[in-house]
C-alpha cells in the first residue's frame, strides 16, 4: 500500500493504493469509499480483494483529510467532485466502485455529475431518508438523534442512533413513544465529553441523508448501476431506503450477506461477514446477479 496527498483548491485529500497502478491485469481499479466512513473501515474487504488493485481515501475533513474551505458541512457534491478529482489524479478511470452508506450517496452524485468516470457502481444501502414513504417521521426521527446527541453528549445521541438506525418498519408513533434510548444499555459512555462535532451525530451530514439523486442522469449514464442491500437490513431504514432508490431506478435490489456494515471485521464492534461479502462483491462486479 502507498499513501500519496492530493491538494485541491479547498482540502487535502489523502488516499490509499493497494497494488500497482497501472493495473497488471489491464482491469480499472477498485475504489472503495465511505462517509462518515473514511479509509480504516475498507481495510477487510481490501484485503480480502487483492487480485485488484484497490484505492481507498479519507473523505474531505475527515480522518487525515484536511479541508481549507472553512465549512464543517458534508455534501454529496463537494465530495463527488473529491472524488472525481482523485480519479483524474490517477490516470486510471474510468473506474469500478464499491461505496457504502452516505459513500453510496457520493457515488451516486458522481455518476449524476461525471458520468464517465465510472464503469460500475455497487451502492450499497445509501441513507437516503426522504425517498421512503414516511420520510418526513424519518427526518423527525433523525432530528431527535440531535437532539440526543446536543443535550447529554455522545453516548446518548449514539443510543439514539442505535436505536433508530435498528427499528424494523416506519416510524411510526410506537417508535416515537419509546423512552429515550440509554446509552449504558449499549455498553456506551454516560459521561459528557463536551464534543458536538460528530459527523454522524450531529447535522454535518444532513446534505448526504437529504440527498435527492438526479434518477434521469443515472440512467442516462453508461455506469451499470447496482443497489446492494445486506440480507438483515431489509427491514430496517438503510434497507427501506435502498428499495426506494432500486425502484425509481427501475432495477431490483442485489442481496449481500449480512449487514449495513457486512464488509467489516470485529475491529469495529459487531463484525459482518467479511468473507462471504468479498465472494459477493467479486461476483457482483464480474456480472453476476
Amino acid at each position: 500500500m502507498k499513501t500519496h496527498t492530493l491538494q485541491t483548491a479547498d482540502a487535502d485529500l489523502v488516499y490509499d493504493v493497494h497494488g500497482p497502478l497501472p493495473t497488471t491485469d489491464g482491469r480499472p481499479p477498485l475504489f472503495m469509499i465511505g462517509q462518515p466512513m473514511d479509509a480504516t473501515g475498507f481495510a477487510a474487504l481490501a484485503a480480502r480483494s487483492a487480485e485488484r488493485t484497490v484505492v481507498t481515501y479519507d473523505p474531505r475533513g475527515l480522518g487525515r483529510s484536511v479541508r481549507r474551505d472553512r465549512r464543517v458541512d458534508h455534501t454529496p457534491e463537494a465530495q463527488a467532485d473529491d472524488v472525481h478529482a482523485l480519479i483524474q489524479e490517477l490516470g486510471a478511470g474510468p473506474v469500478e466502485m464499491f461505496a457504502s452508506s452516505g459513500g453510496a450517496v457520493t457515488a451516486l452524485a458522481v455518476v449524476a455529475r461525471y458520468p464517465g468516470d465510472v464503469t460500475v457502481l455497487v451502492a450499497h444501502e445509501p441513507p437516503l431518508i426522504t425517498l421512503t414513504p414516511d420520510g418526513p417521521a424519518a427526518v423527525r426521527a433523525r432530528a431527535a438523534v440531535r437532539e440526543a446527541y446536543e443535550k447529554r453528549g455522545w453516548g446518548a445521541g449514539m443510543a439514539a442512533f442505535v436505536a433508530m438506525t435498528s427499528w424494523e418498519g416506519e416510524f411510526t408513533d410506537a417508535y416515537f413513544d419509546q423512552p429515550q434510548a440509554d446509552p449504558a444499555a449499549f455498553g456506551m459512555p454516560t459521561e459528557d465529553d463536551g464534543s458536538r462535532d460528530d459527523p454522524l451525530l450531529s447535522d454535518r451530514s444532513w446534505a448526504i441523508s437529504d440527498h435527492r439523486p438526479d434518477v434521469d442522469a443515472i440512467t442516462a449514464a453508461p455506469t451499470r448501476v447496482v443497489i446492494a442491500v445486506g440480507e438483515e437490513s431489509r427491514a430496517v431504514q438503510t434497507g427501506r431506503t435502498s428499495a426506494a432508490i432500486a425502484e425509481l431506478l427501475g432495477q431490483p435490489l442485489t442481496v449481500f450477506p449480512s449487514h449495513h456494515g457486512g464488509f467489516l471485521d470485529g475491529e469495529f464492534g459487531y463484525p459482518g461477514k467479511p468473507d462471504e461479502f468479498a465472494r459477493r462483491l467479486r461476483e457482483v462486479l464480474d456480472g453476476a446477479a
